[in-house]
């Protein structure tokens, strides 16, 4: 087992002329006006490709369901005219998503239609008792998801005994998705002699590993080469702020008029906000998002391929799979997160030989990004800025004048009412009420200001030199900063904002005559302005206004009231009884304390080994252990045997005060106060 790859598998470039296949499917791909092949199809047919396993790498929309459709006939045929009586299955499809199986469903329907195929899907999000129903009744192919597919396996509802193929569709992007254990569990229940199709748009070492283990003498086939860009989508980059994303989707949107867009974001969130901002607008506009029932989008889907909508908002897993004939625009509102993924966001258009546009909104900040991206991808985008509203305008009135209503023939009725119309109005203001009537469907466009023009990155813009004359030298520039005279310097008293003067604890010129009162609270527990300030509000009824310096210490903090409201502040906050912040009134009226003011030190802070006296002489009311640790419970002794005292720790435990400088590593005292290690 293994893949055939080198000189034993050269990559071979297909003619361009539809081959021949089975007579049934070569009617209905008549009837549909197949007549030139894409390059996979082609290879997929050629002679002794039939009866092989393939490893098939194709671009996205190259007509890969139709590719292994023609693939498989031959082996599901076996030379007859139609397959018969369903029963067991003769085929397995996987896909990844539920949109790419009912799409690969759809496809497959009328391809086999005149073979006589009954094709099953079994996806997640519909009746799996309706599926299992529909499997008792016998199919031909069976098309579904790896969990559903897993599911109905384990409850014995799908019989894969008479399996001849099964085919991988977009292998790459299940194993993205986390599929590759079902995928394992299905193919291992499967016949040793079945032929299996692996198609994928890129073949990672995932890919080539999971082909080794379950295909034998596979055949590789790249179809117009597995690097190469897509040849019929037309990349665009456009430069756009950030601010005004929406702004460049409703103008591109209004100066391309496609027939059907879909517009991709990164998150569901951003789905549904630019669902709605679309639609408030005045676009008919769906939206596509994990979040929605299987019901709700196959409605989405319908009302875009009918026509009732024509521009879609969705999401990268979300519009996995959506094949739409109409689509000829894919704006990326959001940038995808690597090259893969832009290039499966595109690859929802230009497809089966039709041509496509892709845009990418790129602001400032993501410009590195984007072109890395498109690097990687190998693709070329032209760049360029977002079209303005003037564009729009020049645009529709193109439109106008070749619209297919002013050209087409008339009805005799038509032409009758049109004479009475001339009749009676001036002809001016026929045309515009008709002008006013076309102009009124359509979206305004937005204003967006004109960007900076691209530069291509190592490219600098041409500036222009001006000749400018020489200053004259400062006297900064020549005399020392300490002899420069004050008459010749630029001084500006330094100002603070209140907040700024409060937080670094300097008294405010407008308080000299404020009281001061004190809080039972400091550094030591991270006493800050920012939260005591509204605390004193909040307990004495004052405003900010009514409050002036506020300082603070170690163990407390010092803050001034206005003279105006001190009867009613200390009526206030000596009510209070309750609550771990206290105001108490100072016990000087100078402003300073014991301790020392938030933000200043001294030689006691530099000094670790200060002994605890010090400390004590302060007259805190707990000093620090050490000028490091403090503890706040008394310590716990216990008599020995001997009668001896040993001391336990306190409530934070002996490691406290373990460690090699106090004790033994997490011991502690014994027979000594570790308040007074001395005494």
């Amino acid at each position: 087992m293994g893949i055939k790859e080198g000189p034993k598998t050269p990559i071979r470039k297909f003619p361009l002329s539809f081959p021949a296949t089975h007579p049934a499917l070569s009617r209905a791909l008549a009837e549909r006006e197949y007549t030139i092949p894409t390059p996979v199809q082609e290879a997929v047919v050629e002679e002794g490709v039939q009866e092989r396993d393939l490893l098939v790498s194709a671009q996205t929309g190259s007509g890969k369901t139709i590719a292994f459709g023609m693939a498989m006939a031959d082996t599901l045929m076996e030379g007859a005219e139609t397959l018969g009586r369903a029963g067991d299955p003769l085929a397995l499809i996987i896909a990844p998503t539920r949109e790419l199986a009912l799409q690969v469903q759809r496809e497959l329907s009328w391809l086999y239609h005149y073979a006589g195929a009954r094709i099953v899907s079994c996806v997640g999000g519909m009746d799996p008792g309706r599926e299992r129903r529909e499997l008792s009744d016998g199919a031909h192919i069976v098309v579904g998801t790896p969990g559903r597919l897993r599911d109905h396996l384990e409850r014995r509802a799908l019989k894969v005994s008479s399996l001849k193929a099964v085919v991988l569709d977009e292998a790459d992007e299940m194993l993205d998705m986390g599929f590759r254990e079902d995928l394992q569990f299905i193919l291992e229940t499967t016949p040793e002699t079945r032929r299996t199709l692996l198609f994928s748009a890129t073949l990672p070492k995932a890919i080539v590993t999971l082909a080794t283990h379950y295909q034998k003498d596979a055949l590789r086939i790249a179809a117009r080469g597995e690097t190469a860009a897509h040849a019929d989508i037309e990349y665009r980059a456009m430069r756009i702020a950030g601010n005004k994303i929406e702004r460049a989707v409703v103008n591109l949107l209004r100066f391309m008029d496609p027939p059907g867009a879909l517009v991709f974001c990164n998150t569901r969130n951003a789905v549904r906000h630019m669902e709605a901002q679309l639609t408030e607008r005045g676009f008919s506009c769906v939206a596509l998002s994990g979040e929605l029932s299987q019901s709700e989008r196959n409605h989405a889907l319908q009302a875009l391929r009918d026509g009732r909508a024509k521009v879609c908002v969705a999401t990268d897993v979300a519009a996995r799979g959506i094949d739409l004939p109409s689509l000829s625009l894919v704006i990326h509102a959001d940038l995808p997160n690597d090259a893969q993924v832009m290039q499966h966001r595109s690859g929802r258009t230009g497809r089966a030989g039709k041509k496509g546009v892709s845009v990418l909104l790129v602001p400032p900040s993501r410009r590195r990004k984007a072109e890395e991206m498109l690097g990687r991808a190998k693709v070329t985008a032209t760049w360029g800025n977002a079209p303005s509203a003037d564009d729009i305008r020049k645009v529709d009135h193109e439109r106008l004048l070749a619209n297919p209503l002013l050209t087409e023939g008339a009805s005799e009725d038509e032409l009758v009412l049109a004479d009475e119309l001339l009749a009676s109005s001036d002809p001016r203001q026929v045309a515009a009420a008709f002008v006013k009537m076309y102009r009124a469907g359509l979206p305004s466009p937005e204003d967006i200001e004109e960007e900076v023009p691209f530069q291509p990155r190592g490219e600098k813009p041409h500036r222009e030199h001006k000749h400018r004359e020489p200053r004259e030298p400062s006297l900064r520039q020549h005399t020392p900063r300490e002899q420069i005279p004050r008459e010749h310097k630029d001084h500006k008293p330094r100002t603070f904002d209140k907040a700024l003067r409060e937080e670094r604890g300097s008294k405010p010129g407008g308080m000299e005559d404020g009281v001061w009162f004190r809080l039972n609270v400091g550094r030591e527990r991270k006493a800050d302005p920012k939260w005591l300030l509204p605390e004193i509000c909040r307990q004495g009824e004052v405003t900010k206004k009514e409050i002036g310096a506020i300082r603070v210490f170690e163990t407390e903090t010092l803050f001034q009231v206005a003279p105006g409201v001190v009867e009613k502040f200390s009526e206030l906050v000596t009510a209070r009884k309750k609550g771990g912040v206290r105001i108490l009134p100072a016990r000087d009226q100078s402003g300073e304390s014991h301790g020392r003011p938030y933000g200043e030190r001294d030689a006691a802070d530099k000094a670790p080994d200060a002994p605890i006296a010090e400390a004590k002489a302060l007259g805190e009311p707990r000093a620090d252990f050490h000028g490091k640790k403090k503890f706040d419970a008394k310590p716990e002794f216990k008599k020995s045997e001997g009668g001896e005292k040993k001391f336990t720790g306190n409530k934070f435990g002996d490691k406290k005060f373990g460690g090699k400088k106090f004790g033994k590593p997490g011991g502690g005292y014994k027979g000594k106060n570790p308040r007074n290690p001395s005494a």
